[in-house]
């Protein structure tokens, strides 16, 4: 009951941020973009409330529990992520200026077809993005609440009760109370970690120590094999005929394995939806530019305390399972079952029941952050890319709000549906981490898809509209399709390449994109198009000045040169 109360405290006290400085006026401007207000550090907080999802919460962690060092490929590639990011795309994206991706990319290139297309595009990944924060709720409520209501298994419960919670607060809050909430949640989220990393180093904990202890026997992990779990032993990657070790890389990806990861995490992060909408509520692109070096330098400390954090809990773990009986349940020789409960268990090990739910609290906060942003990112595709663009130009603002608000209720019961079927300790002896994992794909199919589009939008001036429609066809067929068959063939012949494929479909897409371009004619008034993505201030303001002085010169001469 404690557990309940608990979350209820959590989801109101949110609930309560999103409402008190929700948009007063029922304008879409305010609802997708917060009035272009936000400032650099607030931003930077919300963006990494955004980004740092369930994956980076529990699936860094699990993932180094598993596998060990191979689980730090993970916190690389996250943390990686936001280079090309600030090199390449914040600062353009956000002089340009629109409501979304799909309205970027459109009026980029003057293409009905490329809007549509990458709303497609985006829904898919917003999806992708969506299942594994549901399995990570589901995961977290099984273990902390351990029940379910109305008749529903824990795990259920756990997955239907953050869907329709965070639903409700984005349809009420917006960008403008999802922007707060996610840059609270997001301070929350480190001092939950910070906390956990204060009590285990003070508790004796050492990370060389620990390393070197937990690399002197071969790494082992559960499986279930006939209707019962025993510890198997993991194969060296990069040699086959060794085990593998915890310190020693090989546990979970060989060479072109662990490649393909780090570049499908590092280019899938400048094409999630969710993140790069967010720089078009800052007030300018140097603004922009700021706000993700203060997210390098924010993600960098979380995820060395997220790689620490998974290393103790397997030292930790080992060593107290035959001294507390509640471990019994979750672990095999020492050993669990399911990787994303390390940090959960490590909660309860140092704090009780208290420190179970704080780790669980921080664990939904998470997810709810994430969710919040990602449903945002669908209804400003369907709300304004196809709705009051194409479907009902007239709209009021009241209308495109409550066809946005219809989407996001309509994708958050298809991710929640898809969750539900979902079985992960099934899946746990396949993946060091199911949540990292699905997360992944979300992030090989927008890196593969989007962001090849994106450097060339921005940078090559001869890309044309159906050069970008085929380039993110091409990307995103090709990665859905590897991704498929690497579940099917599990880890028989390329698995871990197909099931990290970037490497492979993005270079595609963006060679049939410019392919495609050098065939077609790019966009009329290129030059204005350009100046308004590289020009500096005054280079626009001369821009604009021009084009007024040449309207008023047409009104005076009645159109006559």
């Amino acid at each position: 009951m404690v557990s309940i109360i608990l979350l209820a405290v959590l989801l109101v006290a949110v609930g309560s941020i999103a409402v008190l400085i929700r948009p007063r006026g029922a304008s879409t401007f305010e609802f997708y973009l917060a009035g272009r207000r936000v400032g650099v550090v607030t931003n930077a907080c919300a963006i990494c409330g955004d980004y740092f999802s369930a994956a980076s919460f529990l699936g860094v962690a699990a993932a180094v529990y598993a596998s060990g060092l191979d689980g730090m490929w993970y916190a690389t590639g996250f943390a990686a992520g936001f280079v090309p990011v600030l090199l390449f795309i914040a600062a353009p994206l956000r002089r340009f200026g629109e409501f979304s991706i799909p309205d970027f990319l459109g009026r980029r290139l003057d293409s009905h077809s490329v809007r549509f297309t990458s709303v497609a595009i985006v829904q898919l990944i917003i999806l992708a993005y969506l299942v594994p924060q549901a399995v990570a709720s589901g995961i977290t409520w099984e273990l902390f609440v351990g029940y379910g209501l109305g008749g529903l298994s824990p795990y259920a419960t756990g997955v239907l009760v953050s869907t329709a919670a965070i639903t409700l607060l984005v349809a009420l809050g917006g960008m403008r109370g999802t922007t707060w909430t996610q840059a609270v949640q997001f301070l929350l989220l480190l001092a939950v970690f910070v906390w956990l990393a204060i009590v285990v180093v003070g508790s004796g904990f050492n990370y060389p120590n620990a390393v070197q202890e937990l690399s002197s026997r071969p790494l082992a992990n559960p499986e279930e094999v006939g209707g019962s779990w025993q510890l198997e032993p993991v194969t060296n990657r990069l040699d086959p005929e060794t085990p593998a070790f915890f310190g020693e890389p090989g546990g979970q990806y060989g060479q072109l394995g662990q490649f393909a990861l780090i570049v499908s995490l590092a280019m899938g992060t400048a094409g999630l939806p969710h993140i790069m909408n967010r720089y078009f509520t800052s007030p300018t692109g140097t603004a922009a530019r700021m706000t993700t070096v203060w997210v390098l330098g924010l993600a960098g400390l979380f995820y060395v305390l997220a790689v620490l954090l998974g290393t103790a809990a397997r030292s930790v773990i080992l060593d107290v399972a035959g001294e507390l009986p509640w471990l019994n349940e979750l672990t095999t020789d020492g050993i669990l079952r399911v990787p994303e409960h390390a940090l959960l268990v490590l909660g309860q090990i140092f704090g009780g029941r208290a420190g179970l739910g704080l780790i669980a609290v921080g664990a939904l906060i998470a997810v709810l952050s994430t969710i919040a942003g990602l449903l945002l990112a669908s209804a400003a595709s369907w709300g304004h890319d196809v709705y009051e663009r194409h479907i009902n130009p007239q709209a009021t603002q009241r209308q495109a709000l409550w066809v946005g608000r219809a989407a996001v209720a309509i994708v958050a019961v298809l991710s929640a549906m898809l969750a539900l079927a979902v079985r992960p300790e099934s899946l746990a002896g396949q993946f060091p981490s199911i949540v990292a994992t699905m997360v992944t794909w979300a992030f090989a199919l927008a890196g593969s898809a989007l962001t090849p589009v994106f450097i060339l939008v921005i940078w090559w001036r001869g890309t044309t509209g159906p050069g970008a429609v085929a380039g993110m066809i091409t990307g995103a067929v090709i990665a859905i399709g590897m991704c498929a068959a690497g579940v099917l063939l599990g880890d028989a012949g390329y698995g871990e390449l197909l099931l990290t494929p970037t490497i492979v479909s993005a270079p595609c897409g963006a060679a049939v994109a410019v392919a495609v371009s050098l065939a077609t004619r790019p966009p009329e008034n290129l030059d204005r198009i350009w100046v308004r993505l590289h020009g500096t201030a005054a280079d626009r303001r001369a821009a604009k000045l021009a084009r007024l002085t040449m309207a008023g010169i047409s009104r005076r001469t009645g159109g006559r040169r």
